[in-house]
């Protein structure tokens, strides 16, 4: 593997769908609120198609279907065998694990229940309560306690009646969680980062994900005092990135050999390109539609949930990079090692809120302002790594020949 490696799809430049995503999310929003306000029962109706478990909706079959097409682009592109080969460049791969497994969950649960259980409770409103679905595999009775909810009957369905602001902690614990397997290939790529290892990442956060992100999101979630649906939160695992993993390996295997790795590479990659965007899109108009009247309503509430994760993001990235650089890192390892820190995997998380809590559920709109804010942040990062490039060495070493290269004469971009 040398690090300098790039894919040839990646080398005629960034995806238009992903060039343009903060576009396309906004106009998103402007059309999930339209369909609501002239179709309200459109997404009532999608939201009813799903796969009961014990007579529990468990998997929302339009999101398992968005949140495949969403993951699978992007599984894959992963060669196993890089995994492997990781280990030669062990460091970068242990900060970035300890990063999204040892630190963001539990910072993301600190500033989240800091700002929106204190700070912002009163604008929140300390009565305010929402609506979410019954925990999986826990029979309640109509008035039972369970955590800091009430089981209640809404239009005839057994609910969870929980405070609203421990609906936006859930969300965001949800986002805090989830590394990002998905766009941070773009923003390591934009960032002229180590699309090699960037890629490794990728691998690794989607393995260490099957092992850790139902028991991580079981315990915060716990301390939040919400509902913990054990067999939906691994069920979710299964189904939102199990089965794309598998079916990416599968078929990468088979392309290959049927058809050769540059055509894969140069033609179906290049075909592959704006679907996992697309899926996400269509995610949002279908989030939006249902929960366009509240933000309508209340825009404030956007911005409630959007400061704790805007700063989340700031100070994991803050972290990672410092790391980075009292490490001696190369730059082409930091920027993309930092990225996949600060950056969530939101499909993962809107969909596991969705399913969990409902599509109306406050959860599932902290995880829809993770997206909103995300795409921004990221790009204002990018252009910080770019501008900072020069903190750290920019050698590279082409581990076939073991040659160290490097290049003085790179000028920071503009």
């Amino acid at each position: 593997m040398k690090t300098n490696e790039t894919c040839p799809s990646d080398e005629k430049g960034i995806g238009f769908f992903e060039r343009y995503l903060t576009v396309w999310v906004g106009l998103c929003i402007v059309v999930g609120i339209l369909l609501g306000k002239i179709a309200p029962g459109v997404a009532k109706s999608l939201d009813a198609l799903a796969i009961d478990v014990n007579g529990a909706p468990v998997i929302s079959i339009p999101i398992a279907i968005c949140l495949f097409f969403m993951m699978y682009p992007i599984m894959v592109k992963i060669d196993f065998g890089e995994v492997v080969r990781a280990g030669k460049s062990v460091r970068p791969v242990l900060v970035t694990l300890f990063i999204n497994w040892a630190i963001k969950p539990f910072t993301m649960y600190a500033i989240a229940s800091f700002f929106l259980g204190t700070v912002f409770l009163g604008f929140i409103g300390p009565e305010a309560v929402d609506y979410v679905k019954a925990p999986l595999g826990v029979e309640l009775e109509v008035g039972a306690a369970y955590g800091s909810g009430e089981a209640v009957l809404v239009d005839g369905v057994k609910m969870l009646q929980v405070p609203l602001w421990r609906s936006y902690l859930a969300g965001c614990i949800l986002l805090g969680i989830a590394p990002c397997t998905a766009m941070v290939l773009v923003w390591g790529y934009l960032a002229k980062g180590n699309d090699g290892h960037t890629l490794v990442m990728v691998a690794i956060n989607s393995l260490t994900m099957l092992l850790l992100y139902g028991v991580l999101g079981g315990v915060l979630l716990g301390v939040g005092q919400l509902p913990v649906p054990w067999q939906a939160l691994l069920l979710s695992i299964g189904v939102y990135v199990a089965l794309p993993l598998v079916a990416g390996y599968l078929s990468r295997r088979w392309l290959i050999a049927a058809k050769g790795e540059v055509w894969f590479r140069e033609t179906f990659l290049r075909y592959l390109a704006p679907v996992t965007t697309t899926a996400l899109l269509a995610t949002l108009v279908l989030l939006f539609s249902f929960k366009g009247e509240t933000i309508v309503e209340n825009p404030l509430t956007i911005l409630w949930i959007a400061i704790p994760l805007t700063i989340q993001t700031l100070v994991i990235f803050a972290f990672g990079y410092v790391v980075c650089k009292v490490m001696g890192f190369r730059y082409d390892e930091a920027a993309p090692t930092a990225m996949i820190g600060a950056s969530n995997h939101f499909e993962v998380a809107i969909a596991t809120a969705t399913m969990l809590y409902g599509l109306s559920s406050g959860a599932a709109l902290a995880t829809v302002v993770g997206v909103l804010i995300e795409v921004p942040l990221m790009l204002g990062l990018v252009r910080f790594c770019l501008r900072t490039q020069q903190w750290f060495p920019v050698e590279s070493i082409d581990v076939d020949t073991n040659v160290v290269k490097t290049d003085f004469s790179q000028e920071p971009v503009q």
